[in-house]
């Protein structure tokens, strides 16, 4: 949602921001990082303290992770589950993180876990980003067998976010894995049917699907990149739009 620059900065009113676990280790083999999550939790708390508001979705990659649990002999739902518990675990570490500096934050889940944070209501988590409140969205859907994208696109619609943000560690979306190979093409821009057909692996089918049919965009984006998540939300052309 579009605003008068000189009144109010953003490009958008209401972000969803998508963070993997594997994003939160750094250069580590496991856990987090301080020092990454210091650094994305500095982002964050500039933009919700000039008037953005905030969802965020974090994985638990980083703790655990469905293919660690087979090759445990722990069947797919249990293993969906611990991975969801390890969504709470960084949720709660980047709430601290935040509230360290001074930035209101909520961590809601989809999981009963009272003592720890609040359930996912969806009208609570309305209210508490209209009174500037950063929510992290954790435990996944609640569901086995539902990836932590599919929880970002389904949260964003709920809660009306202009966009989905996918910080990740490549420039943004190519026709095959940058990392591997080095000669990669990078998309400026690409269609939800793409996605689908070239199998180009933005987010999974599911999560792609309800993006599309709740047209809501994504940009995928270097999370690392010092100073871009707020090139994002300024409205600078960086990553790849998906549409």
């Amino acid at each position: 949602m579009a605003s008068d620059s000189k009144i109010y900065p953003f490009a958008y009113k209401r972000i969803l921001l998508k963070i993997s676990g594997e994003m939160l280790m750094g250069d580590k083999e496991f856990g987090l990082d301080p020092q990454v999550i210091d650094g994305f939790c500095e982002e964050i708390a500039e933009l919700a303290s000039e008037g953005l508001e905030i969802g965020a979705v974090v994985g638990g990659g980083n703790i655990f992770r469905g293919s660690l649990g087979e090759s445990l002999g722990i069947g797919r739902v249990t293993g969906d589950n611990m991975g969801m518990l390890a969504t709470v675990i960084n949720s709660l570490a980047l709430q601290a993180r935040l509230e360290s500096r001074g930035i209101p934050t909520r961590v809601m889940t989809a999981v009963n876990i009272d003592k720890f944070a609040e359930p996912y209501i969806r009208r609570r988590a309305l209210r508490h980003l209209e009174k500037g409140r950063v929510v992290i969205l954790a435990g996944g859907t609640g569901n086995p067998y539902f990836s932590t994208d599919t929880a970002a696109a389904l949260r964003a619609a709920e809660i009306g976010a202009d966009i989905i943000l996918k910080g990740t560690k490549v420039d943004g979306v190519f026709d095959v894995d940058p990392i591997i190979k080095k000669d990669a093409v990078k998309f400026e821009t690409v269609s939800f049917h793409d996605v689908l057909n070239l199998n180009l692996r933005v987010m999974d089918s599911t999560a792609t699907s309800l993006c599309m049919d709740n047209s809501i965009p994504i940009i995928v984006f270097n999370l690392h990149g010092k100073g871009n998540l707020r090139k994002v939300v300024e409205g600078d052309k960086i990553g790849t739009l998906v549409s």
